[in-house]
């Protein structure tokens, strides 16, 4: 049976709640597909807090509605996924993206990621 998990990146993330045409049609239909499930990390969450509180990020002012509303699961942060970093190679250091490797991995999900610095790591990956 084929593998029907996947987690979202934050900017993927982003990106479909702007209804951004950087979301290639192949992901939407995935994204709607009510036979994937489709996490959404607590860590995306919490980068995006983070981000609009500093100013470094924008996202439509009621993300947080939303986020509520979507079908998208909420993957909390395990101590299974936090053991998962120690092994992960420094393609990247900022510690949400590397969270979200650690996630996909552990969970035998396939990430769905713009960032190319992702692209880099031996996860199940689909490129957006």
């Amino acid at each position: 049976m084929e593998n029907n998990h996947y987690l979202l990146d934050t900017h993927v993330f982003i990106w479909w709640m702007k209804e951004d045409r950087r979301v290639r049609s192949e992901i939407k239909l995935l994204l709607q597909d009510p036979q994937n499930q489709i996490f959404l990390s607590i860590a995306t969450v919490w980068e995006i807090v983070i981000k609009v509180r500093r100013g470094k990020l924008k996202v439509p002012r009621d993300w947080k509605k939303t986020l509520r509303e979507s079908a998208f699961l909420i993957l909390p942060i395990t101590l299974e996924h936090v053991f998962k970093l120690e092994n992960l190679p420094l393609h990247h250091r900022d510690p949400f993206d590397r969270m979200l490797v650690a996630q996909a991995k552990s969970e035998n999900a396939t990430l769905i990621a713009g960032d190319q610095k992702l692209w880099k790591y031996d996860v199940a990956l689909l490129k957006a």
